[in-house]
């Protein structure tokens, strides 16, 4: 089985430090935020009732949902008031000034 592509989904430079960015590689709604240097990319719908997370607050490593406050941890997508429901993760990575994840 051969190794999941990267996907291209934003110019490096355009996501600072402590923001978020929404992309829709391949039309996956997906959020990617920069928090203590490190990308992180997270399904950019709660896990509650897809609202979109772009919309929401991020607060360190945390996403609070805007539609009912539900709160996700960034990089391991777990709700941190019942960590056994999480939302997707996938793999980051900066490559010649471009962001580029993995959806598979």
């Amino acid at each position: 089985m051969s190794e999941p592509s990267w996907i291209d989904v934003l110019d490096d430079a355009a996501l600072q430090e402590g923001q978020m960015a929404a992309a829709y590689p391949l039309g996956v709604n997906v959020v990617l935020a920069r928090v203590g240097g490190a990308v992180y990319a997270v399904s950019g719908k709660c896990a509650h009732m897809a609202c979109p997370l772009f919309a929401g607050k991020l607060e360190g490593y945390t996403i609070t949902c805007p539609c009912h406050d539900w709160r996700f941890d960034v990089r391991t997508g777990a709700f941190l008031d019942a960590p056994e429901l999480r939302l997707p993760v996938y793999p980051t990575r900066s490559e010649a000034g471009r962001l580029s994840i993995q959806l598979a």
